[in-house]
């Protein structure tokens, strides 16, 4: 199973200036075909919300908080699916046995 770095999840977010007018813009993703990338991805998203990430969701309101408006796993879900979440699969090495 390709573990992805949670570090990398976190590095990819793009910030606008430090003010609160300003809405967080946040690049679309490419999507994601496997169904087991998917939830790689929306477990360690909501591993990110769970800790006190901010939602890139508009319909979660800011007020509330995740954990007690909607579970931190179902808005990590709806973000994978709105290619809201950025993702990168680590390289891979080739074993080749030569006995």
């Amino acid at each position: 199973m390709p573990e992805l770095e949670l570090s990398q999840l976190e590095s990819t977010t793009v910030d606008t200036p430090a003010t609160e007018d300003a809405p967080i813009v946040h690049p679309q993703a490419a999507p994601i075909e496997s169904r087991f990338l998917y939830v790689d991805v929306a477990a360690l998203r909501a591993k990110q919300l769970r800790r006190g990430a901010r939602p890139r969701l508009s319909q979660v309101e800011e007020t509330t908080p995740v954990s007690k408006a909607v579970k931190a796993e179902r808005v990590a879900m709806e973000e994978v699916k709105a290619n809201l979440v950025q993702w990168d699969l680590p390289d891979f090495k080739v074993v080749v046995d030569l006995r």
